[in-house]
């Protein structure tokens, strides 16, 4: 195959409306804002990439605005005229002149991988070594903020069956209160349905120790990230403590830190998300130091929308051991979207997209729609 260049990059900021406010413990969403990334080959193929954190900087160092600033002044520059070949040599080359910005490098190699898929007619799947499954397993984030109304809904979407595993964004509130909401739809749903809870880091270490315990005794799954990320050593502790799993998700962000917190036990899961690692091949190096050290692996999100979940969507197939399932949901939160073809989720999973790279197209009448301007 002769050198193909990349011609250009492009980058728009998108506001999608959602279904209801989705409340975290540093912020309430009220729309979803992403990045959207198509990077133009010298051979007529484009690929696309999303890049999407959660509530501007209130979760982490990259804001939307932030994101499309790097992409068009620093990356577009560096990127043109180089190989469109080599998925590794550019991310090498923006390692090497870049520092950070893992979100928006993520964007960056989804696009790269979806160009070259549909270059050579298979799935990006395929280009990580293989797809173990054309199903993932996605669990619904009952985020109201109401524990009635979480209630109502987790009973609806069970009659459903759409989904079947819960998890619990608490931490805005006094953590007594967010115990008892907790435990109440626990209560309600019964104890055959999984139930897990999200601190996004909101407790000190000792509150922690008093939450989780109550937690664990109501019959709670899974405890994620319930102290500040560098705390490395805290959620060590933690995880000998108490018998529930304990997740590290913000803290798990990179492949140094996943080799740091398995050093020394630092959660019994491990949340992957390729935004936080910096990319899908990335994700493939966390899991395997997860995996070697004996930790379980949950397929996390930042709420993407529906690039960035296929793209999330098209590494998790490639792991064998995912025993958490994932929580690809993103596209359901939103009233419209800016793909051809939505997603299908039903009785319980994401339904893999079949077609070459992501194997989805984006809908440019929609994207002028929302994009903002």
């Amino acid at each position: 195959m002769k050198d193909i260049q990349i011609e250009r990059i492009e980058s728009f900021i998108v506001d999608l409306p959602t279904i209801r406010p989705h409340h975290l413990s540093m912020a309430v969403m009220r729309n979803q804002t992403m990045v959207i990334v198509r990077l133009f080959c010298s051979d007529g193929i484009e690929g696309i990439g999303e890049a999407t954190t959660i509530g501007g900087l209130s979760y982490g160092d990259e804001s939307p605005e932030g994101m499309k600033l790097t992409l068009d002044t620093y990356m577009a520059p560096l990127l043109q005229g180089k190989s469109a070949l080599s998925v590794n040599a550019i991310m090498a080359l923006l390692d090497s002149h870049i520092k950070g910005n893992n979100f928006v490098k993520s964007a960056i190699e989804t696009a790269l991988l979806d160009a070259q898929g549909k270059r050579l007619g298979v799935s990006v799947a395929t280009l990580l070594g293989g797809a173990v499954t054309d199903t993932l397993p996605v669990l619904w984030t009952l985020a109201s903020g109401d524990t009635e109304q979480d209630i109502a809904e987790a009973h609806a979407l069970l009659k459903e069956g759409r989904h079947y595993t819960f998890k619990l964004k608490i931490g805005r509130n006094d953590w007594k209160t967010d115990v008892r909401h907790v435990s109440a739809i626990k209560e309600a749903v019964g104890p055959e349905v999984k139930v897990t809870v999200d601190v996004n880091q909101a407790w000190s270490e000792s509150i922690a120790k008093q939450g989780i315990a109550l937690l664990q005794e109501a019959g709670i799954d899974l405890i994620e990230q319930p102290i500040i990320k560098t705390n490395f050593d805290g959620l060590a502790r933690l995880t000998r403590y108490f018998t529930v799993p304990i997740m590290a998700d913000e803290a798990a962000g990179t492949v140094s830190d996943a080799f740091k917190l398995a050093k020394i036990g630092g959660g019994s899961v491990f949340a992957l998300k390729i935004a936080k690692a910096g990319g899908l091949t990335n994700i493939q190096r966390q899991a395997a130091i997860a995996q070697a050290a004996g930790i379980s692996l949950y397929g996390g999100t930042m709420l993407e929308g529906t690039v960035g979940t296929v793209a999330s969507a098209q590494v998790f197939s490639t792991l064998p051991h995912l025993e958490w399932g994932t929580e690809l949901f993103g596209p359901l939160l939103l009233t419209e979207d800016i793909v051809k073809t939505r997603l299908t989720y039903q009785n319980g999973v994401l339904q893999l997209p079949q077609g070459p790279g992501l194997g989805i197209e984006l809908d440019m009448n929609q994207v002028n729609k929302f994009k903002r301007k």
